[in-house]
């Protein structure tokens, strides 16, 4: 297509961003642009923006800063009478659901400010702005998931990988006390089970190998949906959606991510254990390991009730995988305290963990807690300590798997000294390095683990 246009979108922040963006793109690519890794070959240039912690925003606000002068030299040539490129600007994810019209006083030269609940208004949107207009759209009720689904016909642009990312719901109830989620997101609401169907069996069909259900709380999926109208009088629940994917033709898995520790019920656990295509991996973030704490992030379960889960879930499976997520230096966080994160991560086993300094977020309630913050010396102290415990609990999961046979799903390889190094990921989601054969790239294969580091495995490939 002689006219089409090119694209480039950072995306930041979780995998929601990252299915967002991929349904950005099909848009996209239904009017005429396609899609470039290089920012200055773009006539529109997007950030999809996390608001979970303020350096991400920061991020994507010293980002837009650059293309402001990149877009600012292309005016000064149209000005001088030479050929220019007349840049779009786009702000788009939960900083622009969060921040609105500001994003555009801020930045003179955004053009288009869009939130999370009004990704299905792009064609629109970006027709106001190609006609001179500065648009910002940012609904405070999010549609529901089958009416954007209506709206939305057009393909899907995934990214070229072997998983395939599928949001089945969107948005929290929760309220916890540090997050954003619900002012950026919404309230829950899910995907009927036959457009989650259609669209995994599409993407099974395309070749992926792999396909990850997404959601801020995914355990919580089908509670705003009626059984008799949306699943065939049966309760619509993760567990059953599980299971239902499971009978899908074809030599795949099924991941999802992210668990709330008390929505795990014993049937997602026993859906888990039956269903062959499903991993054994679980995301269960805990926050913090004192329950004091986890009362006041208003976390709907204590550190021994987390422990009961952890428990139950590796009563069940041999080789799981359970991971989670921390915050250091939370509003009258004291040392006592945050050591009881410390020891939750030896307590409970934890294969690994992703960990923050506290970030105040407006709109939440501890971000008004002011009075009771703790300086930015002791939170940063308190996060070296908590990602070392982390790198030591990784390391002790992966000396345990030595011995062992995994199933990888191979990702990617590398020529390192002659050698062909593969890599991919066990069921249990960690990451394998074996000598191989670069066409084993896409395939399962067999492979015992020699070996341990903190971050990955070694192992040999059985023939």
């Amino acid at each position: 297509m002689e006219d089409m246009k090119k694209v480039y979108i950072e995306t930041m922040g979780c995998q929601m961003n990252k299915s967002d963006t991929e349904r950005i793109l099909g848009m996209l690519s239904y009017f005429g642009y396609e899609e470039t890794t290089e920012p200055k070959e773009a006539d529109l240039l997007m950030v999809n923006t996390c608001s979970i912690r303020q350096l991400s925003a920061d991020k994507a606000y010293s980002l837009v800063g650059v293309w402001g002068k990149w877009k600012n030299d292309e005016r000064n040539k149209e000005l001088q009478g030479q050929p220019f490129k007349n840049i779009k600007i786009a702000f788009c994810g939960c900083v622009a659901q969060q921040d609105k019209e500001k994003l555009l006083k801020r930045f003179p030269y955004v053009d288009l400010v869009f939130g999370t609940n009004n990704v299905y208004e792009l064609p629109e949107l970006l027709k106001r702005i190609n006609n001179g207009e500065r648009v910002c759209a940012t609904n405070e009720t999010p549609k529901k998931f089958t009416e954007g689904e209506q709206e939305a016909k057009y393909e899907i642009k995934r990214a070229k990988s072997l998983n395939a990312w599928i949001p089945i719901m969107e948005g929290c109830n929760n309220f916890c006390t540090y997050c954003i989620v619900p002012f950026t997101r919404g309230r829950e609401r899910s995907r009927k089970p036959s457009e989650i169907l259609e669209e995994a069996k599409k993407a099974i069909k395309e070749g992926f190998k792999e396909i990850t259900l997404l959601g801020q709380n995914v355990d919580s999926y089908g509670k705003n949906l009626d059984p008799d109208r949306d699943y065939d009088g049966r309760d619509v629940t993760l567990a059953n959606l599980l299971r239902d994917l499971n009978k899908i033709e074809g030599k795949f898995r099924i991941r999802f991510v992210t668990s709330y520790p008390t929505d795990i019920s014993d049937d997602l656990i026993k859906a888990v254990k039956e269903c062959d295509k499903v991993c054994e991996f679980f995301h269960i973030p805990m926050q913090s390991g004192n329950s004091k704490i986890l009362k006041e992030m208003n976390r709907r379960y204590n550190r021994e009730e987390y422990g009961e889960i952890v428990k139950k879930i590796r009563n069940t499976f041999e080789d799981v995988a359970i991971t989670s997520d921390f915050i250091a230096g939370f509003p009258g966080e004291t040392e006592e305290e945050f050591l009881d994160t410390l020891s939750a991560i030896d307590e409970f086993a934890l294969d690994y963990s992703n960990t923050a300094a506290y970030s105040p977020r407006v709109k939440t309630k501890a971000a008004k807690w002011t009075e009771r913050f703790i300086d930015e010396e002791t939170k940063s102290n308190r996060l070296a300590r908590l990602n070392e415990k982390n790198r030591e609990a990784c390391l002790k999961s992966n000396e345990k798997c030595i011995g062992k046979i995994f199933e990888i799903l191979v990702e990617s390889y590398e020529e390192k000294d002659n050698n062909i190094i593969l890599a991919g990921r066990a069921r249990n989601n960690k990451i394998v390095h074996f000598n191989g054969d670069k066409n084993l790239v896409g395939q399962f294969a067999n492979v015992k683990i020699t070996g341990a580091s903190t971050w990955h495995l070694r192992g040999e490939l059985i023939l």
